[in-house]
């Protein structure tokens, strides 16, 4: 039971420091390009300190190792994945930097990796896809 109640604690975790960070990053309208580039930096900083998730070794993981990745960190459920792909596809779409295509394809393949644990379909995540499959190369 305690052991239930632990993983329960850290996928609540998960799902809030990913919302605090989707709240950093997009919380307000005005975000220049540096500012973004600046609170991407500091989402990382707290990925990393809060769960020990390194998100620049995460992006250049392929999708075997990214799976892997994701299930060496308990809490992370296909709500928090989804949560984490909505992200990356925010930073994505609305950086305006050399890497952005990277987001977008992390982004990806974390919603066909959510569509492949889920037991549901979800219209919210598959229009999430199309809207990436224009700007997603191996698609």
């Amino acid at each position: 039971m305690e052991q239930k109640d632990y993983i329960l604690r850290e996928i609540s975790k998960i799902g809030q420091i990913i919302n605090a960070i989707r709240q950093l990053l997009f919380g307000g309208s005005d975000l220049l390009a540096i500012t973004l580039e600046s609170q991407i930096e500091e989402a990382k900083g707290m990925l990393l300190s809060e769960m020990n998730f390194d998100l620049d070794k995460f992006l250049e993981l392929d999708k075997e190792e990214s799976e892997k990745y994701l299930h060496s960190h308990k809490g992370f459920n296909v709500e928090n994945i989804e949560a984490l792909a909505d992200c990356l596809a925010q930073i994505g779409f609305n950086g305006r930097f050399d890497n952005s295509q990277i987001y977008l394809e992390k982004s990806f393949q974390l919603y066909e990796l959510c569509d492949l644990q889920s037991k549901t379909f979800s219209v919210d995540r598959e229009q999430a896809k199309n809207r990436l499959r224009g700007k997603v190369s191996n698609t």
